[in-house]
This record gives C-alpha cells, sequence and structure tokens, in this order.
C-alpha cells in the first residue's frame, strides 16, 4: 500500500515524497481514509508510529477546498499537551504543507503575547495550541471560531492528566456543533473515553496496541541502585557503550538534570540539559544541536517525554524514575521509534518500590532485571511482580526487604539519602519536579483523586 492509496492531493504527496516517506504506517492506512471521510475519530498508538501525520495530511487535504464562511480564526484547531508537542506538530504541518498555501501557527504558554496576538489578528487556516494559554486568549476575546471546521486532540490521555479536561470542554463548546473531531491518545479507557462520549459524534474507533503490547522493539531493563552514587557508577558503565549513539536521561528534577548534565560534562561527555526553567528558544537549540549530533547526551525532565522526535535516540537511561506510572511509558518511546530497535534502563533505588510496582502494572509484565558485573546492589530488591508485590528472585514471599522503609509511615523518601535535611528556600522552585504549567498554561485540576504526587506531576506546557 502507497500514499497515492490513500486518494490524497497531488501537493500532499510531492511533500510526502521530499520527506522519503514511502509507505505508510499502521495508524495512516487506518485513520487517514476515516478522517477525509468527514468522521469523527477516536484512536489509540504507540508513540513512533506517525499518528501526527495520520491527521496533519487530512487536515491539509480539507484547507486545500476554500471555505464557505467568511472570517480569520482557523478553519482547524490541534490541541496538544505541552509546548514541545505543539512544537513538533508545526514542524510536520510545514513539511507536509510545503507546498500548499495554507497559513499556521501556535499558541503556547511560555512565549510572548505580542506575536500570538499578531496571528490572532490576521486570517489563519491551522492553529496548534496549548490549552490553558488558548484558554487565556479566548477569555479575552481574542479568538474567533466562527469558521472551525475540524477539531483535533493529540496525546488526549496526557491533557486530561495535566487537569485540562475543563478546558478541552469549554473550547471545544466554543466550536461549531456541526465540526469533524479527531481525538488521538496512548490508551482509550476511563476519562478518556468519557470526554469523547462528550464530544464525538458516532466515531471510528481505532485500536492498534494497548499498554501490554506497545514497545516491542525496545528491550526495557531494570537495575537496581543502592543509593545516588551507584547510579552514577552505573551510570558510568553504560557510557562506556560504543552501541549507545545517543541517550535521552530522565531526571526528577530540574536542578537534578542541570547537576547530572554538568557531571557528565566534566567527565568528559557531550551532554544537554532540556527542562521547564530553559525559554522556547533555550531548548530548541538544545534539541536541535542533539538532533544534528552534536550532543550524545540529553539529560531531561518530563518536559521531554512527549514530542521529543530524535531519530538517533538508541537508549533511554531513567536515572529517577517518574512519579507518574503514565509517564514511563512516554519517556522510553523517545527511543525505538519508526521501526527503530530501542534500550530503555531504569535505575530503581530502595525509596522505588511503589513506582516500579505501579509501572509494572500499567505495562501489564514484570520487567528484565540485570546486574552489572561488579557493580552488583549490596540490598536485596523489593518485588514488584507485575504490580503483585512478589518478591523478584526465589526466597519466601513473607520474607520481608532488608531494609526499613524510608520517609516515615511506609511513606517513600524522595530524597537522595537516607537523612533528610531541611530545604534552603532559594533552592526550593528548582527542586520540584518539572511538570508545573507556565506561561499562562495552568491546569484546572491536576491533581483529581490521585494525590500529592499525582499534584506534584502537573506535567509542563
Amino acid at each position: 500500500m502507497s500514499f497515492e492509496n490513500l486518494k490524497l492531493d497531488e501537493k500532499l504527496l510531492r511533500a510526502i515524497e521530499a520527506c522519503h516517506y514511502k509507505t505508510p504506517t499502521a495508524i495512516q492506512l487506518e485513520a487517514i481514509p476515516v478522517a477525509l471521510e468527514g468522521r469523527d475519530l477516536m484512536a489509540s498508538a504507540q508513540t513512533g508510529t506517525g499518528k501526527t501525520a495520520a491527521f496533519v495530511l487530512p487536515a491539509l487535504q480539507k484547507l486545500l477546498t476554500p471555505s464557505t464562511v467568511k472570517g480569520r480564526g482557523p478553519r482547524v484547531l490541534v490541541l496538544t499537551p505541552t509546548r514541545e508537542l505543539a512544537m513538533q506538530v508545526s514542524d510536520n504541518i510545514k513539511q507536509f504543507g510545503s507546498h500548499c498555501k495554507v497559513t499556521s501557527g501556535s499558541i503556547v504558554g511560555g512565549m510572548s503575547y505580542g506575536p500570538q496576538l499578531n496571528l490572532l489578528g490576521r486570517p489563519l487556516d491551522l492553529l496548534v495550541a496549548t490549552p490553558g494559554r488558548l484558554m487565556d486568549h479566548m477569555e479575552r476575546g481574542r479568538v474567533d471560531f466562527s469558521r472551525l471546521e475540524i477539531l483535533i486532540l493529540d496525546e488526549a490521555d496526557r491533557m486530561l492528566d495535566m487537569g485540562f479536561v475543563d478546558a478541552v470542554r469549554d473550547i471545544a463548546k466554543a466550536t461549531p456543533a456541526n465540526r469533524q473531531t479527531l481525538l488521538f491518545s496512548a490508551t482509550l479507557e476511563g476519562k478518556v473515553l468519557e470526554i469523547a462520549r462528550q464530544l464525538l459524534k458516532n466515531p471510528a474507533r481505532i485500536q492498534l496496541a494497548d499498554n501490554k503490547e506497545q514497545h516491542a522493539s525496545i528491550t526495557q531493563q531494570v537495575h537496581q541502585a543502592d543509593d545516588h552514587a551507584h547510579k552514577h557508577a552505573m551510570l558510568s558503565h553504560l557510557l562506556k557503550n560504543d552501541a549507545l549513539y545517543q541517550a535521552v536521561i530522565f531526571t526528577a528534577t530540574k536542578r537534578g538534570a542541570d547537576k547530572l548534565a554538568e557531571t557528565l560534562i566534566a567527565k568528559g561527555h557531550s551532554s544537554a540539559a532540556l527542562h521547564g526553567d530553559m525559554n522556547q528558544g533555550q531548548r530548541k537549540r538544545t534539541i536541535d544541536r542533539m538532533r544534528r549530533g552534536e550532543h550524545r547526551l540529553l539529560v531531561a525532565t518530563d518536559v521531554a517525554a512527549r514530542g521529543l522526535d530524535i531519530a538517533g535516540i538508541s537508549h533511554v537511561i531513567n536515572f529517577d524514575l517518574p512519579m507518574v506510572p503514565e509517564d514511563y511509558i512516554h519517556r522510553i518511546g523517545r527511543t525505538g521509534r519508526a521501526g527503530a530497535t530501542g534500550i530503555a534502563i531504569s535505575f530503581v533505588g530502595p525509596e522505588d518500590r511503589h513506582k516500579i510496582a505501579g509501572i509494572e502494572r500499567i505495562i501489564g509484565r514484570r520487567l528484565q532485571r540485570e546486574t552489572i558485573p561488579g557493580l552488583e546492589p549490596k540490598r536485596a530488591m523489593a518485588g514488584a511482580g507485575a504490580g503483585r508485590g512478589r518478591p523478584n528472585d526465589s526466597r519466601p514471599q513473607a520474607r520481608k526487604p532488608s531494609y526499613p522503609p524510608r520517609g516515615g509511615a511506609g511513606r517513600p523518601d524522595f530524597g537522595k539519602g537516607a537523612a533528610h535535611k531541611p530545604r534552603a528556600a532559594s533552592g526550593f522552585r528548582d527542586n520540584r519536579p518539572d511538570n508545573r504549567p507556565a506561561g499562562g498554561d495552568k491546569p484546572v485540576n491536576p491533581a483529581g483523586k490521585r494525590g500529592r504526587n499525582a499534584r506534584m506531576a502537573t506535567a509542563l506546557s
């Protein structure tokens, strides 16, 4: 099957050929015909399968036909959870729309308002936006949706997890009732199904893989770490492997990303940090350098878990586990993309036993445990057993780990050492997880019923 069989316009086919794409991916084969028919669609597919093109190409084809409604507002609106993902979608629009006379732009948090006001003040065909900043402009009467024909929700599960449920509903309510709605998500369950029932009309459903089947091309491993120093020793060993071409190393905090990047640079590794305290220009330059191969290592917070598409990433290393289990799926999806293979390695400290149990529960299987000769852990790992609390070795199930729970009352201690040290006031902001909305992207209810850890894990748009 070729792209010609999908009945795409010749202008789009020329752009596809210029991008050196030969055959459509599975999600493109199934989603594009449905979208071209004008039907509502809800689709689930793992990262790296080309789902962005699955909605960008039909949207561009729609824009080749002149609008029958007068106005200057967008005819297509793409909502994304983060600035990075918005940037990726915008890049795809430029690539596939290179032979089309289409005006497009983005409205995201963390950017100055001036250019965005200019964008909204002139005729516009396609708008990519994060919900918080778009709502900001809508509340000031700056957005005209009278011409809108297609509403696209990209990474819908992440937007809802971030607390943008009410914002998505309000935005959809402001658009014409006869619009076409396309929803793309890593999962089609829970809150995603609920919002789909509210916003979509008799949608076609495409579900290529669930969490248990995703990332078959990625080898996933777990290494037990006794402490922070043990993590550094194992990381140094892994970086000596020539098969590690480029890697994204995930940390829990912005300060942790900066410190680890500085440490790696001091050891002679070409490294850079990526987190939410960097402005959009700095982040784009860092990603571009990584794409050009100028950096071998990118030390990032979860701000990079979505929307980071770099073909050369061979490894993902979770120096710190994510606080929200679902974020593990999106982190490791930075490797093994577009048919390539990849390796994902997670360091699991004594305080992480509940986190690894949650991850294994989400993916539906027990992750492979590995050790590095000479760097074996001194403590036995608390078993997760795919989330059921079984030990991971042959010891009797009743036997408890040799180390006591940390943090009091059985709650994990998120610090690096056994003793808690008071946090300096000047460093409080940097030590928080890099997941707070900024620049107008404010989630309405980020925590839901998931408690303190989920509130800390609200992702930065």
